[in-house]
């Protein structure tokens, strides 16, 4: 019976064994690096050599050489051509659309859009855009009244005033009721627009009655004008056009004029109306531009 051979051994064997050992110079080189390192870790000299090397590095990078060189790089046109080529490519291109169709992006929009602090500066921005705007005007109305005031008393032989008046002028006065006109009539027209709509609804021929609607509708704005006039007359001695213009209602000194008297103003600007608004001269060419409704009620005009 045959008896089992084992392998046969590689006279190369002892070769390749010793083909994974270093040469002599490299051991003994090897062993005096890790003494020498051993050495400067003992003695701090590692250490002393990384803050040298760290220091070395950080007046290099505060160089004023490294600055230019850095100012030229950003200023140069290969790093605004490198920036438009990564904004132009389809891959950035593909990641915007896809940041700004997301749910994300949506509701960080939405959070944005109803934060206090942006709800709060967009109206501060624009009560202050509005009180700008305020300014030019009155300063505008001001240089006008004074204008047609020169006019009006070089044509009237009066001597020119030495200094402006403090009396709201004509200019002043009619911007003023024109601003009250649009408030009021922006508030007329939306009842208006909703009471159109209820009878359009209840009523089966709405054009049938058109006369009788625009009288109703004249005697409804008259009388809201009235009252418009006659409760910010007497609770805050100006109206909101007033209030835009910088000018004030007063009566021996006060701005509460109180219902009566408001209504007395009321009256005599209605009795200056009639003869087709004769009343109303003095509010231009008088000494203390008072119309009659202000000669009725004893009241004056002035700015501030």
């Amino acid at each position: 019976m045959p008896q089992d051979v084992g392998p046969p051994v590689s006279p190369s064997a002892p070769a390749r064994r010793g083909e994974g050992r270093a040469s002599l110079p490299a051991r003994v080189l090897g062993r005096w690096a890790r003494g020498g390192g051993q050495i400067a870790q003992a003695t701090g000299l590692d250490r002393a050599a990384e803050s040298a090397m760290e220091e070395a590095i950080v007046r290099a990078v505060q160089s004023e050489a490294v600055e230019r060189a850095a100012t030229r790089v950003l200023e140069g046109p290969a790093l605004d051509r490198a920036v438009e080529r990564a904004l132009r490519s389809p891959a950035v291109e593909q990641a915007w659309e896809r940041l700004l169709a997301s749910d994300e992006a949506q509701r960080l929009v939405e959070r944005i859009a109803e934060a206090p602090e942006i709800r709060g500066a967009i109206a501060s921005q624009s009560a202050g855009m509005l009180e700008d705007i305020a300014t030019q005007v009155r300063r505008i109305g001001r240089r006008l009244d004074d204008g047609v005031d020169r006019v009006l008393r070089r044509v009237m032989f009066r001597p020119r005033r030495p200094e402006p008046s403090d009396r709201a002028g004509a200019v002043s006065r009619a911007t003023a009721l024109g601003v009250d006109l649009a408030v009021l009539n922006a508030g007329f027209f939306a009842v208006s627009s909703m009471v159109a709509i209820v009878a359009s609804a209840v009523l089966p021929d709405p054009d049938g009655v058109s006369t009788p609607a625009l009288a109703v509708g004249t005697g409804l704005w008259l009388a809201a004008a009235a009252l418009y006039l006659l409760a910010f007359w007497s609770l805050a001695g100006q109206t909101p056009g007033m209030r835009f213009l910088g000018i004030r209602i007063e009566h021996a000194g006060s701005r509460r004029l109180g219902l009566g008297r408001s209504l007395r103003r009321l009256l005599g600007a209605v009795l200056a109306a009639i003869p087709l608004g004769l009343g109303f001269v003095g509010v231009a060419a008088g000494e203390r531009h008072r119309g009659l409704h202000d000669i009725v009620a004893g009241t004056e005009v002035l700015y501030g």
